[in-house]
């Protein structure tokens, strides 16, 4: 079976854009026994994946040249040797930057039951998008009803939910964005008490009038300089966790800033470091729970979509540079 995959042609040295990838012919190879082909719908854009195609040290083993792009989708079972999926199933799952993907059941997470819902909403807030919002909010940070809890990348696929869990916690919530109109999003669309505006000249100010009662709760997905104006104002026993660092486009050289130590112990805070695959037994918690928000209407989202596999290569780019308007999503 003919179809596209995009692979990895060159390594990039920071974030990666389309001449880092091409797009090109591949033949579907047969089926060997405990493996399913899945005609894939849609494919997940993730700001992780920069780190899975750099050299630099990760979690994960990079993307090798010429492999297809390693990416979260989902899509139609239409042939399997495996005897727990069958002709017609929907899969989510690690199945790549391609329009057929032959895989075993390792690399997939769950089968998606949720008809009445997007299935492209299976590899955003009902996939790793909510997984994380979810696990690391309630596994991680674990606010207290009362507590301050500022989030970075606020009007973000991950960083909005994670604000509108912690207000369902009863919780004050603070979004930290870039620009007046996703600060304000932050508030108008999805809940949270304050929006400040990281690339404001009154940045430091507002945050300090967001939060006049510190700060117990950090969910940071950029690091760097917001982050610096974040801990500053840290309360006693506060807990911060590290799911992003946006703000540094490259790790050569080493990122330079505030030294943050001193305030990490006066304050006897706790920063945890937060990887999504460290909660995977979370999952199907989190997909049922968020399933139901939608569906009362309790729990915004935002989808950007962009159309056919061509469009991958230059995707990543858009994450970084803000050019997205919700979780980025390619439907092939």
């Amino acid at each position: 079976m003919a179809h596209r995959e995009v692979v990895l042609s060159t390594r990039p040295a920071g974030i990666p854009g389309p001449e880092h990838f091409t797009v090109q012919e591949a033949t579907s190879p047969p089926l060997q026994d405990g493996q399913v082909r899945v005609r894939v719908t849609h494919v997940s854009v993730d700001p992780a994946m920069r780190g899975w195609v750099n050299a630099a040290a990760n979690y994960s083993r990079p993307v090798g040249l010429g492999e297809v792009m390693r990416s979260f989708s989902v899509g139609d079972v239409v042939e399997s040797r495996h005897p727990g999926y069958a002709e017609g199933d929907v899969v989510m799952g690690m199945l790549g930057w391609q329009e057929l993907a032959v895989v075993g059941a390792d690399a997939i997470w769950r089968r998606v039951t949720e008809t009445d819902l997007p299935r492209s909403l299976s590899v955003g807030v009902l996939g790793l998008t909510g997984l994380t919002a979810w696990a690391g909010v309630t596994s991680v940070l674990r606010p207290r009803p009362g507590s301050t809890v500022v989030v970075s990348s606020a009007a973000g696929a991950v960083g909005s939910v994670a604000g509108q869990l912690a207000a369902s916690m009863g919780c004050r919530t603070v979004g930290i964005a870039g620009g007046p109109e996703k600060a304000a999003r932050c508030v108008e669309e999805f809940g949270f008490d304050a929006g400040v505006d990281y690339r404001s000249s009154t940045f430091l100010a507002d945050l300090a009038a967001a939060t006049p009662d510190g700060v117990d709760h950090y969910f940071d997905n950029t690091s760097g300089p917001i982050t610096d104006a974040v801990v500053a104002r840290l309360n006693p026993f506060a807990s911060m966790m590290v799911c992003g660092t946006a703000a540094y486009s490259s790790w050569d050289p080493w990122p330079q800033g505030p030294r943050m130590e001193r305030v990490i112990l006066t304050q006897r805070a706790r920063i945890e470091g937060f990887l999504a695959f460290d909660h995977l037994d979370a999952l199907p918690d989190a997909v049922a729970a968020l399933a139901d928000l939608i569906r009362s209407g309790d729990l915004v989202h935002r989808e950007h979509t962009l159309t056919g596999i061509e469009a991958a290569p230059g995707s990543i780019a858009m994450l970084y540079s803000g050019a997205n308007d919700g979780k980025l999503v390619i439907e092939l």
